[in-house]
């Protein structure tokens, strides 16, 4: 439970005000349902007592205990029986019996509504709170972690705690409500009763407790199953392609299906155990009422019993509604466990660490002027691993143009990567105009940077809107200029509504060289200082890469460019081209210089003149 009250503190502090509007209609619904169950007294005294019994009034002062009570009751009762008979005091108890009845479930209807906010907003809250955090955590947690598993910790698991967690909210503020104010009126009618039956109460609570011990294991069991699950989903939908390609639809059916079964096997188990609850908890429920029956009827038959027939079954109607609070309080015994399981594993997202940590008081970088400078910068993914990259020093000066080729895997890719800090260098430093990068606000230092990568990353949303990404309040004009330059805005317009067109999933209505112009429209817009390109032009037709050169050609001019290329002939005019083998820099200079050296670049050059 401890576990329990931390999530609670954690998400349900802005709603106070609303908790404290269910604790009152709460409260209003019990010491209305109290009344309705004590007009029973009456009631059922008039029905069934034929005795003629006369009752004297008891000064309240001096009223002291249930049996006085009613005993003024009766008395009162008995009063206007005489003066309007038994049928019209009937008429008027049982109205009143309905008015308390209106206004009890009026109480418990906003008792229920009042929640209704918290538990969506803790909802949205936990699904904002781990989106910060997915958006905030470095590129190297996702390259660990699985796509699917993400998603279905967001949605799966958040969902699970929205049922498992949240309702249960209700039920533990609502039942110890009831449940007081029930056993405060059983003890008023008769303590002797309200003793004997507390003594077997916990029983039924810790039968319970017994039964939902392995739950929350069998939870954190089955939410990995479903994690598995829709990582397999959305490995099928990827590469969906292949899988036709290669006739392989069975091999992933059949995997597929190895994952459902073996999450519908611990399924069943968590849901016998969980349907266990209500058969379980009504069975012990029926004992206590029947052993209470029997305790109850030798009071009743004794010579100084303190509770009349009436008021005995008045008493057990009360007691039998207190079995249904905790009978709520079992079901939250398994469902906080199983919605702990899933808040254990949301919490892995939201508690990793960033290991990308600005300083408390960084500088300010709001412009690039000189150069940018590695200082032999070395660099693992994770620790115990092969450096990728090794006692890197390269200067990049202000408006130059700098190429790395090599063959894959040579750490071309993570040397830039190091610029915007989507990683951190573990020896040696990165430098832009002499300040360590580690130094600068992130966001100052990436405006400062603008990208083109091999597969351009686009969002399901218009033409516009993809290339305005980024850059706030972007103007029609803006936007078209820079598609203009990025060889885009022909083809843009050709569409059946021009930049307003929506381009798919990933910008799958497009092309590929498309795709590649759009990209390069939206970092000609953000119009950064330093260009990095990553093999941008790698995987487009000759056409496409024709325009698409083009297009970088004019980004490039008057901008600090570094550029990773397999094609050789879009990095001849570079001012320095470096050749990184097995993460070090084997060769570096010109393209006519590397060719005279005979070494690495003059192989590759040769392989791709073929």
């Amino acid at each position: 439970m401890k576990e329990f009250w931390k999530v609670i503190k954690r998400y349900v502090s802005p709603y106070v005000g609303y908790l404290g509007g269910s604790v009152l209609m709460n409260i209003l619904s019990a010491v209305f349902n109290v009344f309705s169950f004590s007009l029973l007294i009456p009631i059922l005294k008039i029905l069934f007592d034929t005795s003629g019994t006369v009752y004297q009034f008891i000064p309240w002062s001096e009223v002291h205990g249930f049996g006085d009570l009613t005993n003024n009751v009766y008395y009162y009762v008995g009063n206007y029986i005489a003066i309007y008979g038994h049928s019209k005091v009937l008429l008027c108890l049982c109205l009143i019996f309905c008015a308390i009845t209106l206004i009890k479930t009026a109480c418990y209807f906003g008792s229920t509504a009042v929640m209704v906010p918290i538990r969506t907003g803790i909802v949205k809250d936990m699904r904002m709170e781990l989106y910060r955090k997915i958006v905030s955590l470095p590129i190297g947690f996702f390259s660990q972690e699985r796509k699917g598993d993400i998603i279905a910790r967001m949605s799966g698991d958040v969902a699970e705690v929205e049922f498992s967690i949240t309702s249960t909210l209700d039920m533990l503020i609502k039942n110890p409500i009831l449940i007081v104010i029930y056993l405060a009126v059983l003890f008023t009618m008769s303590w002797q009763l309200t003793i004997f039956t507390i003594v077997f109460a916990p029983l039924m609570i810790l039968i319970m407790g017994k039964i939902g011990h392995k739950l929350k294991a069998q939870s954190l069991e089955a939410q990995k199953f479903w994690s598995d699950t829709m990582s397999q989903v959305e490995e099928t939908i990827g590469g969906l392609r292949i899988i036709k390609a290669f006739l392989a639809e069975g091999k992933m059916e059949g995997r597929f299906e190895n994952v459902t079964e073996n999450m519908k096997v611990q399924n069943t188990k968590v849901g016998v155990r969980q349907a266990s609850a209500h058969p379980v908890s009504e069975f012990l429920g029926s004992c206590m009422i029947a052993i209470v029956l029997w305790f109850g009827g030798t009071l009743i038959l004794g010579e100084n019993s303190s509770i009349d027939a009436p008021a005995f079954i008045s008493y057990m109607t009360i007691l039998y509604s207190i079995i249904q609070p905790i009978k709520d309080l079992s079901r939250a015994a398994y469902s906080i466990p199983k919605g702990l399981a899933s808040m254990e594993r949301i919490d892995k997202i939201l508690l990793a660490e960033n290991e990308i940590v600005e300083k408390e008081n960084p500088v300010k970088l709001d412009s690039f002027e000189h150069e940018i400078r590695y200082r032999g910068v070395s660099f693992r993914y994770k620790d115990g691993a092969k450096d990728v990259l090794e006692d890197i020093d390269i200067k990049l000066e202000k408006g130059k143009t700098i190429a790395l080729v090599g063959q894959s895997g040579s750490g071309k890719s993570t040397l830039v990567d190091l610029i915007p800090r989507y990683y951190d260098v573990e020896t040696g430093s990165i430098t832009i105009d002499g300040v360590d990068i580690k130094d600068v606000r992130l966001r100052d230092l990436r405006s400062l940077i603008g990208n083109v990568n091999q597969e351009a990353i686009l969002f399901n949303d218009t033409i516009f809107n993809n290339i305005a990404f980024g850059v706030e309040n972007a103007t029609r004009e803006q936007v078209e200029a820079a598609a203009r330059i990025a060889n885009a805005h022909e083809f843009i317009m050709e569409k059946e509504h021009g930049y307003d067109e929506m381009i798919g999933d990933r910008g799958c209505k497009l092309s590929g060289g498309q795709r590649q112009r759009i990209s390069i429209a939206r970092a000609i817009l953000k119009n950064p200082p330093i260009l990095i390109l990553d093999e941008a032009t790698s995987a487009l037709d000759t056409e496409s890469e024709k325009l698409v050169q083009e297009a970088l050609d004019r980004l490039t001019s008057e901008r600090t460019t570094i550029a990773i290329a397999h094609r050789l002939s879009t990095i001849r005019n570079a001012d320095e081209i470096c050749v990184m083998h097995e993460g070090r820099i084997v060769e570096r200079g010109r393209h006519e210089e590397l060719l005279a050296l005979g070494g690495y670049y003059k192989k590759l050059n040769d392989m791709q003149a073929l």
